[in-house]
């Protein structure tokens, strides 16, 4: 079911999610409707209090081409995730919110991170994400502690309006 996504201003967004006790069908079907509203909204993630719930849960898909030259993608459901490890390596890059529909403003990221999470079944897993992955993690990973990309901006006037329509970056 695709849901609402909650736009700047509204308060879930800057409130810390709370940690999942326990997966059941509810955790299921959360993560059924943020992976059904991020891809309407053409986003590369959406962390739960995005539609409201606050709850520790994001979705981030990224695409890659394969040795063939053929579109894969991976879909990385995080439950209470947390970074274990950031690089010192600093990496300053564009991003856009689907919460904040419209603009993008450029965000210094740690170029590679670890993660670990529980993943939708509830089994622990932890990896090590890089450039676009690990950036789209960490600005999903903020919206569970009630951080918006804007509060990272390099300077206050390094953000810009986009066409909406033409934007399909967004986390």
């Amino acid at each position: 079911m695709i849901r609402q996504i909650r736009k700047i201003g509204d308060l879930v967004l800057r409130k810390k999610a709370v940690k999942v006790e326990k997966i059941s069908k509810e955790t299921q079907k959360l993560v059924d409707d943020m992976i059904d509203t991020m891809h309407h909204a053409h986003g590369l993630g959406l962390a739960a209090p995005q539609i409201g719930v606050s709850q520790r849960v994001a979705v981030v898909e990224m695409s890659e081409h394969d040795e063939h030259g053929q579109e894969k993608s991976t879909l990385y459901t995080l439950i209470n995730p947390e970074i274990v490890r950031k690089s010192e390596e600093i990496w300053e890059h564009a991003e856009g919110c689907l919460s904040i529909p419209g603009w993008r403003g450029d965000v210094e990221r740690p170029l590679t991170i670890t993660v670990k999470a529980l993943d939708r079944l509830g089994a622990r897993v932890r990896f090590e994400a890089t450039g676009m992955l690990a950036r789209a993690i960490q600005h999903e990973l903020d919206h569970l502690d009630g951080v918006l990309y804007i509060d990272k901006l390099v300077a206050p006037d390094r953000v810009w309006q986009v066409n909406e329509n033409e934007d399909k970056e967004t986390a």
